[in-house]
């Protein structure tokens, strides 16, 4: 036999391998998130909270959003919003809002300490007077004044680590649908990861969480010299299956604007990506598996197409996992209000190989500051 001859066993065997490893993901996993539903939220008093915004330069940012948080219906919270070594005019804007709304706090920092935005937060968080700190970004907006109450609600009793969902604005374009899109699959895996008792990681957008954790787990110490990471990092390192809960009702999300440039993009999924050497082994193992099952479905399968003839075996393993994927995007899009990206995944399922080829350098290349 020639040589490829002789690879076709071993092509077909990593195929079909990585699509079985697909379909476990993707029904005994991920079709958690697909049928659940999200209970409302308990009936209990609530509690003081602290909703803690840093921005750096984000002037007009604070003047279109900064209303959305201060009008939450809560009968006791505060605004604090860290002024990050601002040059443009945003304590200026802070201090205006200050006048009219008893509940916004401004602590300000006059010299940028360091990259990213970790000692601003960790400023924030010392100062904030409520042992219950919700956090978001400037450039974010609550979908509802009921916000704070429903991510607030259901940290009771051993829960105290609620991962909130914070979908981008939808705009018209190929790239504002690929950032909606890949901000959905990042959902679908740190949610059904921790409705399985493996919660691994955060959005910083939207995420609640009670302040004495962040005091034993000193801080942000531990991942100082990486640019990210106060989110997926933090939660990385505090997060069990018993005291960590996904919030998911609708009135809960924060909405905010995706970039506009692939250059922007880019980055921003770079600096974000590159945390990902620093999770714990098994998360690090269970992504990996993910995504390398993933690579090899559509790499594997192009091989066996192009080298060996075997369009019908292909085929048929394609549509069986399409199918699935795209049944349980179905639900999950509705369940996240962007059912439009539905049609999209047949494409972006596809695209994704390269997405992992584009962005696999940002594992190992230098930290890019917060901006």
């Amino acid at each position: 036999m020639g040589y490829p001859e002789a690879m076709e066993p071993i092509l077909l065997g990593l195929f079909l391998a990585a699509t079985f490893v697909q379909l476990l993901y993707w029904l005994g996993l991920f079709s958690r998130l697909a049928l659940y539903r999200q209970p409302p939220p308990p009936k209990v008093p609530p509690e003081p909270v602290s909703i803690i915004i840093c921005a750096h330069n984000e002037a007009e940012n604070l003047r279109q959003n900064l209303p959305f948080f201060l009008a939450q219906d809560y009968p006791d919270f505060e605004v604090l919003v860290v002024n990050d070594a601002s040059s443009d005019n945003s304590l200026e804007i802070l201090l205006e809002f200050k006048r009219k709304n008893p509940n916004l706090r401004i602590a300000n920092l006059t010299t940028k300490v360091s990259r990213g935005k970790k000692a601003a937060l960790s400023k924030g968080i010392k100062a904030a007077k409520h042992s219950i700190l919700l956090l978001s970004d400037a450039d974010c907006r609550p979908v509802s004044s009921k916000w704070l109450e429903h991510m607030q609600a259901f940290i009771r009793d051993r829960v105290e680590i609620g991962l909130g969902y914070s979908p981008y604005i939808r705009e018209k374009g190929i790239l504002n649908a690929t950032i909606r899109f890949e901000t959905v699959y990042s959902a679908v895996q740190y949610s059904s990861f921790a409705f399985v008792g493996m919660p691994y990681m955060g959005v910083g957008r939207n995420l609640i969480y009670r302040k004495h954790l962040y005091r034993e787990a000193g801080g942000f110490d531990d991942h100082m010299d990486v640019t990210s990471g106060d989110d997926d990092l933090f939660i990385n390192a505090v997060a069990t299956p018993y005291n960590t809960r996904v919030i998911l009702s609708p009135e809960a999300f924060v909405f905010s604007k995706a970039k506009s440039s692939w250059r922007g993009y880019y980055r921003q999924k770079s600096r974000h990506l590159s945390t990902g050497t620093r999770y714990r082994p098994v998360h690090q193992l269970l992504l990996g598996a993910l995504s390398a099952s993933h690579f090899g479905h559509y790499v594997f399968g192009l091989a066996l197409i192009l080298f060996h003839n075997l369009e019908t075996i292909v085929f048929i393993n394609y549509l069986v996992r399409i199918v699935v994927v795209t049944a349980m995007y179905g639900l999950i899009t509705r369940k996240l209000r962007d059912p439009s990206l539905v049609f999209w995944v047949p494409l972006f399922d596809a695209l994704f190989i390269l997405y992992y080829l584009i962005f696999a350098p940002a594992l190992f290349k230098k930290k890019e500051p917060w901006t």
